[in-house]
């Protein structure tokens, strides 16, 4: 009898143990605190196309500098075409092009990259929108460089959303 009261109160002893159940152990973080945490801000709703437009060449700086190829690589319609011209625009014969998201891909890749600019900015954006189409002209500071009417950058409304078409860069006299 004595050992039935034994198993019998050592029993309800485990079963009070495994009920309390109280951890001393930290709780897990929260989703994405780890030791590294990639914060994204998101990308404001633009108030209207030309805002749109803004925030696609601001977007393709930013990109530019942390060599984000895949964020690049949203910014553009696949047929884009990229000019250099070389500071010479009224000579077509001196421009280096690159078409398509591909030579496109390239250039930013083994260009633009490599020359790890610290800042990629295009103040003094003038935006001109006719129906699904807009063209604006920039000033350009990215590295040493810093030049006034420098960039036509075309975009076309695609699905929706502003896509770059074209960026001929290198317009402004060389100095």
């Amino acid at each position: 009898m004595r050992k039935l009261i034994f198993i019998a109160a050592a029993a309800m002893l485990m079963a009070a143990i495994a009920g309390c159940g109280t951890s001393t152990a930290p709780p897990p973080p929260p989703a994405g605190t780890g030791p590294v945490q990639i914060i994204r801000t998101p990308t404001p709703v633009p108030a209207n196309d030309e805002e749109a437009i803004r925030q696609l060449i601001v977007a393709e700086g930013e990109a530019v500098v942390q060599q984000d190829i895949d964020r690049l690589q949203g910014l553009w319609a696949p047929d884009g075409v990229v000019t250099d011209a070389n500071h010479t625009p009224d000579n077509p014969s001196d421009d280096k092009t690159w078409k398509g998201w591909a030579a496109i891909r390239d250039r930013y890749v083994n260009i633009v990259f490599p020359s790890n600019p610290a800042f990629a900015e295009h103040p003094n954006i003038r935006v001109t929108i006719t129906g699904d189409t807009a063209t604006a002209i920039s000033d350009t500071k990215i590295g040493i460089t810093n030049l006034k009417d420098n960039d036509k950058w075309t975009f076309r409304k695609i699905d929706g959303q502003w896509k770059m078409t074209s960026l001929t860069f290198s317009l402004a006299p060389q100095q």
